[in-house]
């Protein structure tokens, strides 16, 4: 195996609820504190402890965050998934694992090195806690990778101190069993590995931070006050992220007085009412989900799309359909979002990349759901809420206001003679509200489920239900120039082959487009950030012959979305797809372009020879 320098990928395989995580991020976190980019992923079973559970973690000097094929170093703790993970090293790559018990000759191969570490049985000669054994133990091959790797023990030892502020007892057995797995290493293997670490200052003011916290951050920092919300995985956490943003933000500091409310529902269905009262209140309300729960949520969602009551919905989108793997990433809510509930119905959906943009995106929600007077979905995914990932920092500018939308106070009420409140007075498509109780006889109103005429009067007549739903087709035209436009990758020289991506499918489309060009396939692309769909999409999809549409769904839920909505030729768009539940690779991007491209040359080839 040749030397390489921060590019590499390890693999630590563990038992759930045995306190790995904590050592697994320690070793993540001082490779990105050495300046050096780095992806971690956390691969975990849905229940709580006692099944396999993996955390990858790529370390890539390039700046390539995405998943790549292959492991170059795997560290093996757990009996349970151990013939899987002689599988998955690469051919010279290494397998550490611990060498307590023998190792069983079916799991040894000739193509990997073997350096096993007696790791429980050193932390049992060690420590005497037996609890504190098996948690030592996870930092004891921490150890050992900081030789193998090189990775800089002053970082090591400042985010074990930072971890175990004020508990000395705990730093001095934390570095104890650093030291342990350190001198192991010293005594016993040459090292450094042929793949280690070196200082670098690539990193520069970014942050290592997960999408759900960045979306508790944004709600908050949005203006949010409200959150009603239940339980889900992988969307937890967001709610979590909020409430510990709120204590700090949303306590007045003189009186001690809460101004925030977050209500735990019976069930989802409930929870987005209660944000949908909120909202038609005046307070900036969301919830949070997966896609279990966008499906129980739909009934209300076309009440808040046909009644026009802003509300906010982030769904963390996991693998279904059913309880699917709750635990696993995918990109399958697209079409269950964009049209949720019966009837002609249409939603603004925001599709983050980075945790930067999870902030950004739900900061914006509030507004254009206010603005928009519609739902607005932002739609990230388990990888991206639930994994750390290197993000630019976030920003926030404090003369900001928010855009509350058109709301009429009680003075323009006044002069306006009859209110309208579904009347189109601007050509927009969007008409002007109030909030309850703005004035005695004006603008507050009750409104149902079921049509109504431009005065909010309860009305069958098919011509007055027909102007409403052409007037909400114009608010759709609206929202497509005020949403986020998409990102266009193009080359001096444009090709006639384009690559179309969304969400966390950025980081291994941007690589793949990397090693196509080196093999002399030239892409334009697009990354899309919002539906509905802008002009530069149209413009994309308009003048490429071919687009590849990667999307990590069995469907191809995005370029049905596209042919529903640019009346595109469906020959053009060629999905390129992902729906294991783990996240897309560059390599599966390439080899899925390359085989595409090399059927339709060989047909071309045929169809010539017929003709000739």
């Amino acid at each position: 195996m040749k030397n390489n320098i921060n590019d590499f990928i390890v693999r630590f395989a563990n038992v759930n609820g045995t306190g790995s995580a904590s050592a697994n991020y320690l070793f993540a976190k001082s490779i990105f504190r050495m300046g050096i980019p780095v992806t971690p992923k956390n691969i975990f079973p849905s229940n709580i402890q006692g099944l396999p559970t993996w955390y990858e973690v790529r370390v890539s000097e390039k700046g390539y965050l995405g998943r790549r094929e292959g492991v170059d170093l795997m560290v093996s703790v757990n009996p349970q998934s151990m013939a899987q993970d002689v599988k998955n090293v690469k051919s010279g790559g290494y397998f550490i694992y611990d060498s307590t018990k023998r190792l069983a000759p079916p799991l040894f191969r000739e193509d990997v090195n073997y350096l096993g570490i007696p790791m429980m049985e050193m932390a049992n000669e060690a420590f005497s806690d037996p609890r504190k054994r098996q948690l030592l133990k996870n930092i004891i091959y921490v150890g050992a990778l900081s030789k193998l790797l090189q990775i800089d023990m002053p970082e090591l030892e400042k985010l074990i101190a930072e971890q175990f502020e004020g508990k000395a007892q705990l730093v001095e057995a934390n570095m104890e069993a650093l030291r342990l797995g350190r001198t192991y290493v010293e005594e016993n293997f040459t090292y450094p590995l042929p793949f280690f670490l070196e200082k670098r200052d690539l990193i520069k003011d970014k942050i290592l931070v997960d999408g759900n916290t960045a979306c508790g951050l944004g709600a908050v920092f949005g203006g949010a006050t409200v959150m009603a919300w239940y339980p889900i995985t992988p969307s937890t956490s967001v709610a979590e992220a909020f409430e510990d943003y709120c204590k700090v933000y949303r306590i007045d500091p003189d009186t001690g007085t809460h101004k925030y409310a977050i209500v735990q529902a019976e069930d989802e269905l409930a929870a987005m009412g209660m944000v949908i009262g909120a909202n038609w209140n005046g307070a900036r309300g969301f919830t949070a989900t997966s896609g279990p729960g966008v499906s129980l949520m739909n009934e209300f969602l076309g009440l808040a799309y046909f009644a026009e009551v802003p509300a906010v919905l982030i769904d963390v989108q996991r693998a279904g359909p059913s309880t699917g793997m709750p635990t696993r990433t995918q990109q399958s809510d697209l079409l269950l979002a964009a049209y949720a509930s019966h009837g002609d119905t249409k939603h603004v959906l925001l599709l983050p990349s980075t945790p930067k943009e999870c902030f950004d995106m739900t900061v914006q929600s509030f507004d254009l759901a206010e603005r928009l007077q519609t739902p607005i979905m932002v739609m990230t995914d388990l990888d991206l809420g639930m994994n750390d990932h290197v993000s630019e920092p976030f920003h926030w500018d404090e003369k900001k206001k928010y855009d509350r939308g058109k709301v009429l106070s009680a003075e323009e009420l006044e002069h306006i003679g009859r209110f309208g409140r579904y009347l189109d007075v601007d050509g927009d498509g969007i008409p002007y509200r109030t909030y309850p109780g703005t004035h005695p006889t004006k603008g507050s109103f009750f409104t149902r489920g079921t049509s109504r005429d431009e005065y909010a009067a309860y009305t069958e007549d098919g011509a007055a239900y027909k102007r409403n739903m052409d007037r909400l087709l114009v608010k759709w035209e609206t929202a497509k120039k005020i949403v986020p436009a998409a990102q266009l990758y193009q080359e001096n020289q444009q090709s006639e082959l384009g690559m179309l991506f969304f969400g966390t499918s950025q980081f291994s489309a941007e690589e793949a487009k990397d090693l196509l060009q080196e093999e002399g396939i030239t892409l334009d692309a697009i990354r899309i950030k919002a539906f509905p769909f802008g002009k530069e999409v149209v413009d994309f999809v308009q003048s490429h012959r071919v687009i590849f549409v990667i999307e990590q769904n069995r469907d191809g839920q995005m370029r049905k979305m596209m042919i529903n909505e640019l009346e595109t030729n469906p020959s053009t768009l060629i999905p390129i797809l992902n729906y294991d539940g783990m996240p897309i690779t560059a390599d599966a991007i390439k080899n899925q372009i390359k085989k595409h491209l090399h059927q339709a040359s060989n047909l071309h080839h045929e169809l010539s020879e017929t003709t000739v």
